[in-house]
Order: structure tokens, then sequence, then C-alpha cells
């Protein structure tokens, strides 16, 4: 079943932020934007790589008001102890959370049951708490947040935008479609 539209469901986790433990539930999510960065596990090897690349563009998805959170199974302690040892991962300024339980990941429908680990998914929340993208890859294909941020960009304007749509490989200011009967077999 797609999770497209869906709203998000209950939850409630301790989460490592900006040096501190925090706790974080689906209520946090509502009313603004927000990215759900699912990655397996703390002190891997592709994961710092797009934890950093999310940290490094951080700044550019605040402009738009979307918050960030990462989570894996991981708890929020280890974390805190990653984002202390890597130079990578100690760029972090957005929340990440700890899920030990696994709850959040099998909400997300994202769990490795077999191993207990998140898959790589990627989930735009709207400021309803109604998933609006999904994006799932294989463990060893990292992603990409300046296509996150397009893409964020694109569900904000849509969403502000009734009767438009954004076309493949739109970028903010770009002629968007409205579709139509006009439009149909001239694309």
């Amino acid at each position: 079943m797609s999770l497209i539209n869906t709203p998000i469901k209950p939850f409630t986790a301790e989460a490592f932020k900006a040096g501190k433990f925090v706790t974080v539930s689906d209520a946090d999510l509502k009313g603004k934007w927000s990215v759900v960065f699912f990655y397996p596990a703390d002190f891997t090897f592709v994961c710092p790589t797009e934890l950093e690349d999310l940290a490094d563009n951080y700044a550019e998805f605040q402009k738009l008001g979307v918050e960030i959170y990462s989570v894996s199974t991981d708890t929020h302690f280890a974390h805190k102890a990653w984002h202390d040892s890597s130079e990578a991962v100690g760029k972090i300024g957005y929340t990440m959370v700890g899920d030990p339980t696994g709850t959040i990941t099998r909400n997300f429908d994202v769990m490795i049951e077999e191993v207990g680990l998140a898959d790589r998914g990627t989930f735009v929340v709207d400021p309803d708490g109604k998933i609006q993208i999904v994006e799932i890859t294989a463990g060893g294909i990292g992603r990409d947040a300046s296509e996150l941020l397009r893409k964020v960009k694109a569900a904000q304007y849509v969403a502000s935008h009734p009767g438009e749509v954004c076309p493949a490989k739109w970028e903010e200011g770009e002629k968007t479609l409205k579709p139509s009967l006009d439009l149909v077999g001239k694309i």
C-alpha cells in the first residue's frame, strides 16, 4: 500500500539535537514541512556521507520552513557518541531520532525485519502531517540532498498552487503545467 497522502502514525522517541537530548513526537512534524530521513545505522559507511550532505544543506531547508529528522534504530545515546566522534556527523544541526524499538521505522514501512535496521527511506511530510514524497533506495545507494531540496520545493509549490503540477527536472521559478483537455497529447 502506498503511503502517499496518508497521515503519519503516532510516535514518541528520544533524540539528540544541538548538544541536548530531546523528546520528539508525531505532533512535532505537524504545522510545518518535514523531512524524515531513515538510514540503516550509526558508525557505518554510506550513512555519514548522506547525513553530512543534509547537514551541508540544512540552512537551505530551514529557509523553506522545513525541519529534518534523521532516524535509525540506534539510540539517541549512540547518535550523540557518533556526533561527537565523526567530523562528518559532527556538522549535524538537525534532530537525530533514536528508534531502538523500531516503532517509527515500522510506521513508515522501512524496517528490514531480519536485521532490525531501516532501509534508506526519505519521506516529505506536509504541514497537515500527510506524506507527500516517498523515496526508498537500496543500502549501497546514497541519496543527494540537493535533489531532495528540489523535490521539497516542488511539493511546496504544488501545495500552494492548486491545479498546477511540476514537470520533470522542474526548478524553482520555471514554468509549471496546468493539466487540462488542451494539454492532452501535446506534451
